[in-house]
């Protein structure tokens, strides 16, 4: 299974300032390079390499390397929409292979390449990400977010065979208790609703403030309810499947898909009814952002 690793960079100003000028350089590349390949209608990753390669190498000051991760991040982006061209902020973000950069993971560095050339860089991250990155395989992002230089590595987890299931554990979940097992086990929604709530109203109090100071304590609040609900999907998902686990036991959820479509809801329930994160949550197949698909198969419980 392919998981994510975060880590964050902790950089001198001087190498910040590298890193932010090579990803503006970087981008401005992939628009260069975008506006080729909607001119002269070339989407695939290597006829547009044989088009661009050489042009892009004698007008911009990038490695050869880079040069070749731009346009297959141009390819991947005319991948899902031909129709439309793409055009990519300053601060998107950059995708590296192990030409362009390492690790040194004893020591907690990175040796990442950027215009004013190679800048090992410490990092910090947890005790499991740390154990995680003996498995990095594929590209590793380079990512700037509020102020912030992180990396998003990849890496490919080997998995255990699913057991021979002796029951089922049925999860149902809700809005207002989140889950609840075939064992009677409840779990409730009520710390989530809460911050909910607050958080909704504070947004429209300030939103209807509209000063300066209430446009900066929205952009702070900004992202806050969602890494709280993030945070208690997280914990309920991997208590579920520890639970299936211990008991040998396969895990049965409920098929949800449109169900915001397929009801009805009054006005005062509606925000309600569309901030339930139950997709992150359960999940249809194992991926990152489906928390107890991809538990599951981390520990070999059988999911339907």
């Amino acid at each position: 299974m392919r998981l994510t690793v975060q880590l964050k960079l902790l950089p001198t100003p001087q190498q910040a300032d590298a890193l932010r000028r090579t990803l503006e350089t970087a981008n401005a590349v992939c628009n260069a390079i975008s506006q080729v390949a909607w001119k002269t209608q070339t989407f695939r990753q290597f006829p547009l390499h044989r088009l661009t390669y050489r042009s892009v190498r004698k007008t911009f000051p990038l490695s050869a390397q880079v040069v070749v991760r731009c346009i297959a991040k141009v390819a991947e982006a005319y991948q899902h929409d031909t129709n439309t061209k793409p055009v990519f902020k300053p601060h998107g973000s950059v995708a590296y292979d192990d030409r362009i950069l390492s690790f040194a993971l004893s020591d907690a560095l990175v040796s990442i390449w950027t215009l004013e050339g190679r800048q090992t860089i410490p990092f910090i991250c947890g005790d499991r990400q740390q154990m995680l990155l003996a498995y990095r395989r594929g590209e590793t992002d380079l990512v700037f977010s509020n102020g912030s230089w992180y990396l998003y590595a990849s890496c490919e987890v080997q998995t255990p065979q699913p057991f021979e299931a002796e029951g089922v554990l049925g999860v149902d979940l809700g809005v207002t208790n989140i889950a609840t097992d075939s064992d009677g086990e409840v779990y409730s929604g009520k710390a989530m609703k809460n911050v909910r709530h607050r958080h909704r109203r504070l947004r429209q109090k300030l939103q209807r403030k509209g000063t300066l100071g209430a446009r900066r304590r929205l952009k702070k609040l900004s992202g806050k309810e969602r890494r709280f609900a993030t945070y208690v999907n997280h914990c309920l998902s991997k208590r579920m499947v520890a639970k299936a686990e211990c008991t040998k036991r396969a895990i049965a959820l409920e098929d949800l898909t449109h169900i915001r479509t397929r009801m009805k809801a009054c006005r005062s329930q509606r925000a309600t009814l569309h901030s339930w994160s139950f997709a992150q949550l359960q999940g249809r197949r194992p991926s990152p952002r489906a928390f107890i698909a991809y538990k599951a198969v981390l520990k070999g419980v059988p999911v339907h």
